[in-house]
């Protein structure tokens, strides 16, 4: 007797959309993938690959959430750009944080997370054949936008000897003809480096005279070391004219998995990214948005805490490598080490080696573009006597001499 349920032969195929084919590999997918293979096998694995903030969120932002939920107001659809209280907090926060002032109702648009702007903006601005300028070591979902919206990268080098700053003197004459969008990102993700006020003054001049809209990426914008206070691109003048910047309260107010993120300056990129947006969601959550407005207009000694723990962290890393001669220079800011491969390896092979044999996770350089070959990245991302045992581990290796 035949049931409806028995299974027989098909030709039919699914056949995806060719952008589905250009997609590249997701670098970060396969790191956790391998982390947590070892730790299904009962090692314990000591994770700084990965840029996942371990610290909790502030309980009166979480407070402010948990009366939010109650509030029916908010079991609603929200405005589809979001509330205004919201782009007024974070235009708030500029204004007292960088002197930057911005119109909360043109200049603010809301974002579920930093990621989703930084993949939206290619598909914004971009038409197939058309270049895209790209930090080479950088982070690789700006290769996710690109790749969607059929346009071709154009990779910016970010070389120790220039600082991790681009050179814009390098690019070719082809790739400027046909650029519309660059990005920059300081602190950097993964070099840890910061960038000075003098090289956001040559952007917005390269920039204008190439007609490339500039899309900084200042996810780290609160995190630099030493007493330096990282510098926005909408600092310098012209900035709003030239481009855009994107924050994200995921690494300011350990807010990673709630989503929220912004994209401010230039109104007619804010327009089209509202635009977008508006054909994909039906806005956030309007308790997030009550508690990210709680996070940016209440008291910020929560963000000067993290940063402490992060410098921190960092300096009892670098002591330790110092201690086994693993030579590197300090990072400036984010909460990110980059630290050069040993001879004889490669950054993929030392990652291997350092995950098969020490049971610790590293982000290897290739991983975010053939310039980050020789590097292998590491988060401050657990505790400093974690951090210590990690180098203990490294150090019976026998790597550095």
């Amino acid at each position: 007797m035949s049931s409806a349920f028995t299974s027989r032969p098909s030709t039919f195929q699914v056949k995806p959309a060719e952008r589905m084919q250009e997609l590249p590999t997701q670098f970060f997918a396969t790191l956790v993938r391998r982390a947590t293979e070892q730790i299904s096998a009962g090692h314990d694995v000591i994770n700084l690959g990965q840029g996942n903030p371990d610290q909790p969120t502030p309980p009166h932002i979480v407070k402010t959430l948990q009366e939010a939920a109650e509030n029916p107001i908010y079991h609603r659809y929200a405005p589809f750009n979001g509330f205004l209280f919201l782009k007024q907090a974070i235009a708030q926060r500029y204004k007292e944080d960088y002197g930057v002032d911005l119109d909360p109702e043109t200049e603010v648009a809301i974002l579920f997370g930093g990621k989703t702007g930084l993949v939206e903006i290619s598909q914004c601005l971009l038409n197939p054949g058309d270049v895209c300028l790209v930090p080479d070591p950088g982070y690789p979902d700006y290769w996710s936008g690109v790749a969607l919206a059929g346009a071709r990268m154009a990779f910016m080098p970010l070389r120790e000897s220039n600082a991790f700053l681009p050179d814009y003197s390098a690019l070719s004459a082809d790739d400027l003809a046909k650029a519309k969008l660059m990005f920059v990102n300081y602190p950097n993700n993964p070099t840890g480096a910061a960038a000075p006020a003098s090289f956001y003054e040559d952007t917005v001049r390269f920039a204008e005279k190439h007609g490339i809209v500039v899309a900084s990426d200042f996810a780290y914008g609160a995190l630099g070391f030493d007493g330096q206070k990282p510098v926005s691109f909408l600092q310098q003048p012209g900035a709003k004219e030239v481009g855009i910047e994107f924050y994200t309260m995921s690494k300011t107010y350990n807010m990673a998995g709630w989503r929220v993120g912004f994209a401010l300056g230039n109104a007619e990129v804010v327009r089209l990214i509202n635009l977008i947006q508006d054909h994909y969601y039906c806005s956030l959550f309007g308790g997030i948005q009550a508690a990210a407005a709680a996070a940016l207009t209440g008291p910020q000694d929560c963000v000067a805490q993290l940063l402490a723990t992060y410098e921190n962290r960092r300096n009892a890393l670098y002591t330790s490598l110092d201690q086994i001669g693993w030579k590197a220079k300090k990072s400036q800011g984010s909460f990110f080490t980059w630290l050069p491969v040993p001879k004889g390896h490669t950054s993929a092979s030392l990652a291997d080696l350092l995950l098969e044999e020490a049971k610790i996770v590293v982000a290897p350089g290739i991983g975010f573009g053939e310039s980050g070959e020789g590097y292998v990245r590491l988060g401050l991302l657990a505790p400093e006597e974690r951090l210590k045992e990690a180098v203990a581990r490294i150090d019976k290796l026998r790597l550095f001499g």
